[in-house]
């Protein structure tokens, strides 16, 4: 098989981070003197960068974005790994992946410092060729940007990558970099409007798509 490409989302994809998420998200508007939200709610607003996460769960309170941002992010950073965990298969399938001579590039919407200090907390940060967060590039999924930076610094082409997430904002980037997306629906995100290229229900089943016969 022709080595591949994969550039995956975090949240939702490789790790379960909803009850941390919500737990730094009701930190932050519990300083403001709001109630907290269900870890659904919470769950609903992840995927598209901390200022967003934020936005949302004001839900039109009279709180500035960036000063709630702020906060989510430093509540965040105090309790990164308290309660996340890694989706079942993904450790054993990432280093099967890189065993047979895939590469593996991350691109999160998620502060690049918190990506990275998760990947350390799992082991992963040696199989990846590329780790890109929020921050580490100009603009954020669904630009295609981070998705492009990622294959340049790879030497990939297009047509030997693929984006594999759980939210319509990694399809849509996926979309408009050209590259084939991969739905893994074991996860938190939802599709939108968008189709991917392939669909999985869970991450063993994608990595088996892409690892030669025993």
């Amino acid at each position: 098989m022709t080595p591949q490409l994969f550039l995956f989302d975090l949240d939702g994809t490789l790790i379960d981070s909803r009850a941390d998420l919500a737990a730094a998200t009701n930190r932050m508007r519990a300083l403001h003197g709001l109630p907290p939200l269900p870890l659904a709610t919470v769950s609903a607003y992840v995927g598209d960068g901390v200022r967003m996460l934020a936005l949302r769960s004001l839900e039109g309170a009279a709180v500035d974005p960036d000063l709630a941002a702020r906060e989510i992010s430093a509540a965040y950073a105090e309790h990164l790994t308290d309660q996340t965990t890694a989706y079942p298969g993904v450790d054993g399938g990432l280093r099967a992946l890189r065993a047979a001579g895939h590469d593996l590039a991350l691109v999160t919407n998620k502060p690049g410092p918190h990506a990275r200090r998760l990947f350390d907390h799992f082991g992963w940060t040696p199989l990846f060729a590329v780790l890109l967060g929020g921050g580490d590039v100009p603009e954020l999924k669904p630009s295609p940007l981070p998705l492009q930076t990622a294959m340049q610094r790879t030497g990939h082409a297009p047509a030997t990558s693929w984006m594999v997430g759980d939210h319509h904002t990694d399809l849509e980037a996926a979309r408009r970099a050209g590259v084939k997306s991969i739905y893994l629906e074991s996860g938190f995100g939802n599709l939108g409007s968008e189709t991917p290229d392939l669909s999985f229900p869970d991450f063993a089943a994608f990595a088996a798509r892409f690892l030669p016969d025993a």
